[in-house]
């Protein structure tokens, strides 16, 4: 009895359980793909699931005085969802979706550039397999796999102060790549332990810029392209909108993370992960121009890499009904040019067995959201903001047969 509830156990996937609290961790980090449907048992196995996450934080100074007190921070959810499918004894492949970054702000009052609204998200589709063979008294898995991640960037800024209109930018594009891994595991004692690398993307998402001709000629000032925005203002006036074929490059992060849960006494189960996340990739975030090349706006960031590390326990109170409780640390990625800060988060959470096949998974979580300053732009513009905090909660199902 006691095997097979710790078995129940690291089936119920506390790993992935216990990630549902967190929020932004680290850089623009949303969720991950649940790869780890790959070591459960049955032929078949689906379980989805929605986490909703509320942030509150609040600008300690801005260069704009109106948004010193204000919060900035919106609400998000994180979908995901995971089949697995199981093509021979050892052989079994799995599909997952998930909204893996992103990030959303909304100004009460335009930034000194001018931004009263900003989102940026990217959903991850991916095809992942692992190749099992028995070593000893467990099996050695390898694993590998490619995804495809969709880019979406939309931005308003607000130039009302200079007595012109708004600016709007949206891009989109999509990029590919792979992850590879090796897991072993012994089920009789709950013991997992894995490493998993993925790959980073690099994007020339194209879209479109539409602004007032007076701030693009301002935008382009020393360069060719300048003197068409110049002829608009001559002949439609400095507030004519004015639609630019536009092309956003950046980079977004590779990572390698290891994830180990063993059982540790009848009933119970500790689990933890490293993560480290090549954040330093994403310097800036440039919006250019199709015609001519020209840099028209340039989001700095210019992060360090960061790690993510997480610990807890897991319990099984009978055949049905399991729990956990887990915390994690973030480490912020902030050099000055932005204000991510450490975040630190408690999450509580199990799942229950329904009789017919159905599991219903489920937890909280909250964060402390770690204060954050800006320093390498000029006195009078950094902006700063105060430590906040940040609520989640998840909700999901799976089924196997």
């Amino acid at each position: 009895m006691t095997n097979l509830r710790i078995k129940a156990l690291l089936g119920a996937g506390c790993m992935s359980l216990a990630l549902i609290g967190t929020a932004n961790a680290g850089g623009f980090s949303r969720g991950s793909a649940d790869t780890d449907i790959i070591f459960e048992q049955g032929n078949f196995n689906m379980r989805t699931s929605v986490t909703y996450v509320t942030p509150k934080r609040k600008f300690s100074k801005n260069g704009n005085p109106a948004l010193v007190g204000t919060d900035y921070a919106e609400d998000y959810v994180i979908p995901s969802a995971a089949v697995k499918f199981n093509l021979t004894d050892n052989l079994r492949c799995a599909g997952t979706l998930v909204n893996n970054n992103g990030g959303n702000a909304k100004y009460e009052s335009p930034t000194l550039s001018g931004k009263i609204s900003e989102e940026f998200t990217t959903y991850e589709s991916a095809l992942t397999c692992g190749v099992g063979f028995d070593v000893g008294k467990g099996r050695l898995w390898v694993l590998g796999g490619g995804f495809m991640e969709k880019f979406d960037y939309s931005r308003v800024n607000s130039y009302a102060a200079l007595g012109l209109g708004n600016a709007t930018l949206d891009l989109e594009g999509q990029e590919y790549g792979y992850r590879l891994g090796a897991a072993y595991e012994i089920p009789d004692i709950a013991l997992r332990g894995q490493v998993m690398y993925r790959s980073g993307t690099k994007y020339g998402a194209d879209g479109g810029l539409t602004a007032p001709a007076a701030v693009l000629a301002k935008a382009t000032a020393g360069t060719p392209l300048q003197a068409r925005f110049l002829q608009i203002i001559q002949q439609a006036g400095p507030n004519a909108p004015v639609p630019v074929d536009a092309i956003g490059v950046g980079n977004l992060p590779q990572s390698v993370e290891f994830k180990l849960q063993t059982g540790v006494a009848p009933g119970w189960l500790a689990f933890g992960s490293v993560k480290w996340t090549d954040w330093s990739q994403l310097t800036t975030l440039d919006v250019r121009s199709k015609i001519g090349d020209v840099t028209v706006s340039s989001d700095k960031y210019f992060w360090k890499d960061g790690w993510t590390v997480t610990g807890g326990v897991g319990h099984a109170f009978n055949d049905q009904l399991s729990g956990f409780a887990s915390l994690t640390w973030d480490q912020g990625v902030g050099t000055g040019w932005d204000i991510i800060g450490d975040t630190y988060t408690l999450a509580v959470g199990g799942s229950y067995k329904d009789g017919m096949g159905g599991e219903f998974r489920g937890g909280i979580g909250f964060s402390y959201l770690g204060s954050g300053e800006e320093t390498q732009y000029a006195p009078g513009t950094n902006q700063a903001v105060k430590s906040g905090y940040a609520f989640a909660f998840n909700g999901g199902y799976s089924v196997k047969w």
